[in-house]
């Protein structure tokens, strides 16, 4: 028995690209041999659709493709993902095409509602299984969180399955992929099956589907798994109830994970939306640096655009190192000194603010104009700007509100400052893009005389750890100097990360990375006043 996985990148909405995609994987697929080929969840209409599974429309639609799709498939067998509709009821379904039918139909038991899925809006929850057969064995069908606990499995088992197969839209974090096997490992054990775990690749919006698709024998070894990050098609054979061992691509480091995550969500971003390339400021300093080596590796030099924008705080060795980045990616590259509009607003201003000192306002201008500017040539060209702040500076508001945080798409949303300097480190190790200076120089937004981001921020490795606890971990001001950290350090960084949500409420879209990043997997209330005293003494 041979049994195709195609990994595909799906679009959300384009159910003709999809149902392409899915034609020309599986004659691919028959090519190779196999009679059973299988897709990802909602492979039909790309995931998550959200509230378009609000619409009766494209509900219709995607029966409609689903069953022009099985009329095309004579000649093997298909496992669809797809939305489904009976009555007043929506199902997260799989279906088995077969012999130009739809020949039965799965509805996902196990329906997730946290982070950042939301399925009990749209879903109702199936509880039967489905066994079918095929070259003689029993397959058993699961999707996604089916696996993530026992039950569905054991129900698929007590229903004949002798091997199981699972469709997944699972997105990428950091480690992910290591809880997988763990999760799936638990499952070959209850129930003594093979499994084949099937799972989405691409970016849609801040979620990037990592692919990484995969085989466990019986026993839980590992006997195949698939690129991450690349759409592919590769064929599983049997030998009886157990798979062959074929090619098992290695697991990535974490640096590099993320990094191939930031690009392909970049990549897709651009790409499925249509924007001719991307346009940034390049300040000189490590976040700009990262995100510009980023969008040319995701898109090609002569996609991107930086700008440098100078004030009278900028060092010439901000200006000398973006230069030479520039020059060494080979993008289009542009200076635009800020000096005379930032004079214009102050001059404006004069009177509004006579007598009162030089603080965060004046501050705040040279960023707004900055930001202008960008937007000024994205609206002209059509390049999406991609602001640069990261996970560290947006979590306690080190960032301005139509200024740094005026784009299009949030890059570095969701990598703290500390994971910045990693990547920097990982990209320089598979060639020279970033100048070694714009690394190891003290960080500053350089918006006034001899700052340095450490003049308001704790070290960005207390920062970032009190970031994680309470961010991530949901852990209390109390957890947190339990672990060792100073009281003022975590009252203050809390203080920050909570007053700072009407900000990141404004941000741009920017990449998942970690477990919980800002968007939707944390759904902060902006006017709130806390009951409870989370903050010590």
């Amino acid at each position: 028995m041979k049994i195709a996985i195609a990994q595909m990148n799906c679009l959300v909405g384009d159910i003709a690209g999809n149902v392409a995609k899915i034609m020309a994987n599986a004659a691919l697929a028959k090519q190779h041999g196999a009679t059973l080929m299988v897709t990802p969840e909602l492979s039909l209409c790309g995931y998550p659709p959200e509230d378009l599974l609000l619409r009766e429309d494209f509900l219709q639609a995607c029966d409609a493709a689903l069953e022009k799709l099985s009329t095309a498939l004579t000649d093997i067998t298909v496992i669809v993902g797809h939305p489904r509709q009976v009555g007043d009821e929506c199902f997260n379904a799989a279906s088995v095409l077969k012999d130009g039918e739809v020949f039965a139909t799965y509805h996902k038991h196990a329906l997730p509602n946290y982070s950042v899925f939301d399925e009990k809006r749209y879903f109702t929850a199936g509880g039967e299984p489905l066994v079918f057969e095929h070259c003689g064995v029993q397959i058993g069908v699961l999707i996604c969180a089916d696996v993530w606990e026992p039950n569905p499995a054991t129900l698929a088992k007590a229903a004949g399955a002798e091997v199981l197969i699972a469709l997944n839209a699972s997105p990428f974090h950091m480690e992910k992929q290591s809880t997988r096997l763990e999760i799936l490992r638990e499952r070959a054990s209850e129930t003594d099956l093979a499994i084949i775990y099937t799972n989405m690749v691409g970016g849609q919006d801040e979620l990037v589907f990592d692919g990484a698709s995969f085989v466990l024998n019986s026993n839980g070894d590992l006997t195949q798994q698939l690129p991450a990050f690349d759409a592919a098609l590769e064929i599983v054979e049997f030998m009886g109830l157990q798979p062959i061992p074929a090619a098992v691509t290695p697991q990535l480091s974490i640096e590099a994970s993320v990094y191939t995550a930031l690009k392909l969500g970049l990549q897709d971003y651009v790409r499925k939306n249509g924007f001719p390339g991307v346009v940034l400021g390049l300040s000189g300093g490590v976040d700009s640096a990262l995100t510009m080596a980023i969008a040319v590796d995701a898109l090609g030099a002569e996609k991107v655009q930086a700008v440098m924008m100078p004030s009278e705080f900028t060092a010439d060795i901000s200006v000398n190192d973006a230069a030479e980045m520039a020059k060494l990616l080979g993008v289009k590259y542009s200076q635009m000194p800020i000096a005379n509009l930032y004079e214009s607003f102050r001059v404006a201003l004069a009177d509004e603010f006579k007598g009162l000192p030089f603080d965060t306002t004046e501050e705040n201008l040279q960023a707004r104009i900055r930001g202008m500017l960008l937007m000024a040539i994205s609206n002209k060209f059509g390049s999406i700007v991609v602001t640069t702040g990261n996970k560290s500076e947006t979590a306690v508001g080190y960032c301005t509100l139509y200024g740094d945080m005026a784009g299009g798409f949030a890059l570095l949303k969701d990598v703290p400052k500390t994971l910045v300097y990693r990547l920097c480190d990982y990209r320089n190790s598979l060639s020279r893009a970033i100048p070694q200076r714009i690394i190891t120089r003290p960080p500053s937004a350089e918006l006034r005389a001899n700052q340095l981001d450490q003049d308001s921020l704790p070290p960005y490795d207390v920062l970032d750890v009190i970031i994680e606890a309470y961010v991530e971990d949901n852990l209390s001001a109390r957890d947190i100097i339990a672990m060792g950290y100073s009281s003022t350090d975590v009252n203050r960084v809390i203080t920050l990360i909570d007053r700072n949500e009407y900000k990141r409420r404004q941000s741009p879209v920017g990449v998942r990375i970690t477990h919980r990043g800002f968007g939707k997997d944390r759904r902060h209330p902006i006017t709130v006043k806390l009951d409870f005293d989370i903050h010590l003494k």
